[in-house]
């Protein structure tokens, strides 16, 4: 029986879900995703499913696998840098963790931050004014952000959840409105080649682009909402947990969650002698070193007239983030080194600073590989073609585009697939039925794959904000989701505005107006109980 590309293609991430919704142990349930994916392509056969939960792993390091020649020889193909370099990067970043510690420096700022920062409020401000102010890559900032903020944040008691609610919050939403980002000159890209596919000689690609920031109601309204949990308190259902036992226990994390990624749980002891500088000067080393790179790289990979937006499309950013962390773990080393006073062990601190590191990487890995079985499986592909299908008002469209993305986005992990996806499948619905929504349309794809990126627990971008935090993934997708369908349910009210009026500005006000009065709601609620 043939699964492929139907109804049974939806099995594998469903179960995904369930499993992370019922064990809470992620692992568990990315290795039952994709056991399950595996088997239905293979159409049970054992062997063959085997071989195909060994390819969707070797294929993330290797371009062209394993081969053997007729002669018997044994060649490898090429390493996939983009998956290696990031798994590097983590790696640095673990050890950078470890030695910011080990100085004493993430301590000294923290006292330092302390008397400048005084309240839990204004703790939450500066990660989330971070967050908004780092818009040029979402791994970048998340994990940029993370280190930056932990110590401000842990020194107020909020809650590792909340930061990593903060730091995924304004990440994606603000990369993916940003030209001037990865994100950005990725979905440009796509843009001008819709255009041209479908003749649409009134518009361009970058005009396109900005155009679709008004309509991307989801994004705006979760970086909005942001500011409004952070002012009013909104702490409620899994988040107010956590947020009551920081501030009651000064436990920031589930004391029965282990797996928590860049945890260094006081495995290394902090020098009596640290300086602020030890922790800001390999900070701005790693922003100083990446953007650079990323800026050159961009530049050297651009044939013909070089932009802003064509550097940002064609950067390497995976390859910047491993020359910034390298560069940054050489400055903590140093520092380490000339430091006086009682030390930990050298090895110790690299070898902690890397184990810190592995939670995350397993789940990066795993999230990786389900996302190639789903992909394999075809579940994308199946809930696109039902939308082409569909025969509906086009007044909706943006409306429906918006709800099939966030479910693609969930299912599958990836907004950037769901973009790649998504965006040609809107762009010829509009162009074909009526131009006039062709922006709208684009604009309501970004809005939903964020959205759903935001909920699934097999984003990368989820977890690279839990890693950046020190949050146990499961709870920081668990916390985020309410806030995540709270923006999206003032979203939904916003294009059903706009297919009724065709006005993107009543759209977006009744999105904020809708965002700000469920968000009074339950401020009133919180505040009776």
């Amino acid at each position: 029986m043939d699964f492929v590309g139907t109804w049974y293609s939806l099995i594998p991430p469903i179960v995904m879900i369930l499993l992370v919704l019922l064990t809470r142990k992620v692992l568990l349930s990315l290795g039952a995703g994709i056991v399950v994916g595996a088997l239905m392509i293979e159409s049970f056969n054992i062997k063959d499913t085997i071989v195909t939960i060994w390819a969707s792993f070797r294929d993330l390091f290797y371009l062209g696998g394993m081969n053997l020649s007729p002669n018997g020889s044994f060649s490898l193909g090429e390493w996939d840098m983009w998956s290696v370099q990031l798994v590097l990067f983590l790696l640095l970043l673990g050890i950078l963790i470890a030695f910011l510690t080990a100085t004493g420096g993430a301590r000294a700022f923290g006292n330092w931050a302390i008397q400048k920062i005084k309240t839990r409020e204004g703790s939450q401000y500066t990660a989330g004014l971070l967050g908004l102010g780092i818009f040029i890559d979402d791994y970048f900032n998340s994990l940029t952000i993370g280190q930056v903020s932990r110590p401000i944040t842990d020194r107020q008691k909020v809650s590792r959840a909340k930061l990593a609610y903060l730091i995924d919050s304004t990440s994606a939403p603000v990369t993916v409105l940003s030209p001037i980002s990865s994100w950005g000159a990725y979905i440009i890209g796509i843009i001008g080649t819709i255009i041209a596919d479908q003749s649409l000689n009134n518009y361009t690609a970058f005009n396109s682009f900005i155009g679709t920031i008004g309509y991307n109601f989801y994004a705006i309204a979760a970086i909005i909402l942001v500011f409004l949990v952070i002012k009013m308190k909104l702490d409620f259902g899994l988040m107010r947990e956590h947020e009551v036992r920081a501030q009651q226990s000064g436990e920031l994390i589930d004391p029965l969650r282990s797996d928590v990624p860049g945890d260094l749980q006081d495995d290394v002891k902090e020098n009596d002698h640290g300086k602020i500088y030890h922790l800001v000067l390999p900070i701005l080393v790693l922003v100083a070193v990446t953007v650079s790179l990323m800026i050159y790289t961009g530049i050297q990979a651009t044939e013909g007239e070089v932009s802003v937006v064509s550097t940002f499309a064609n950067t390497n950013v995976n390859y910047s983030l491993v020359m910034g962390g390298l560069s940054a773990v050489v400055v903590g080393i140093l520092f380490f080194l000339i430091q006086s006073g009682e030390k930990s062990n050298f090895i110790r601190v690299v070898w902690e600073g890397i184990k810190a590191m592995l939670p995350a990487i397993y789940i990066l890995v795993l999230a990786w590989m389900i996302v190639g079985v789903i992909d394999g499986i075809g579940t994308g592909e199946f809930i696109a073609e039902k939308v082409k299908e569909a025969e509906f008002n086009v007044a909706f469209l943006p409306l429906i585009i918006f709800i099939v993305a966030g479910l693609m986005a969930f299912a599958t992990g990836t907004s950037w697939g769901t973009f790649g996806v998504m965006l040609p499948i809107a762009g010829q619905i509009a162009a074909t039925t009526d131009p006039s929504f062709f922006v709208p349309a684009l604009g309501a794809v970004l809005a939903g794959s964020v959205f759903g990126d935001h909920c699934s627990p097999i984003s990368d971008t989820s977890v690279l904000s839990s890693t950046g935090a020190g949050s146990n993934h499961i709870d920081h997708v668990l916390t985020q989701i309410p806030y995540a369908i709270l923006a999206a349910l003032a979203s939904i009210f916003g294009y059903l505005m706009f297919a009724f009026t065709s006005s993107m500005i009543l759209g977006l006000l009744v999105t904020v107006g809708t965002l700000v009065l469920m968000a009074y709601l339950v401020y009133r609620r919180i505040s009776t109980n």
